[in-house]
């Protein structure tokens, strides 16, 4: 005997709730995925990227010190960003951490702030620079 929902059986209305919960979740796989495609291509198309909080202490000293190298990077606000939080998540897979800043140079993560004022102490972030 089948159950009866104003006028829609159960296995109707299961299917009906099946289809919009796959619906749900790849409109949310595509947002995952076009979060991963911008970081992806902003890495590779970038020759320095920052992936940054607008009002991050440890954001500012990595641009500070990109500044100091007359250098420009491509700064990433994530708290500016409507997708800020998937970007962050995109970054944890990646790198291994979803903290602000995140440095690339040449396509090469370097790490935080305390990583990048390390490869500029020891010389590396000079030599990445000078390898365009």
């Amino acid at each position: 005997m089948k159950m009866r929902l104003q006028g829609v059986s159960v296995s109707s209305f299961v299917l009906v709730l099946s289809l919009l919960v796959l619906i749900n979740e790849s409109k949310g796989a595509y947002a995952s995925n076009s979060a991963s495609a911008f970081v992806q291509n902003v890495i590779h198309s970038q020759r320095i990227v920052i992936f940054s909080k607008s009002y991050c202490p440890y954001c500012m000293r990595a641009k500070r010190i990109f500044s100091e190298l007359h250098e420009q990077p491509y700064v990433v606000e994530l708290d500016l960003r409507d997708d800020g939080a998937q970007i962050q998540y995109v970054l944890l897979d990646l790198v291994g951490r979803r903290t602000v800043p995140q440095v690339f140079v040449n396509g090469k993560h370097i790490g935080g702030s305390d990583d990048l004022k390390a490869a500029v102490q020891s010389g590396q972030l000079q030599k990445l620079l000078a390898t365009d």
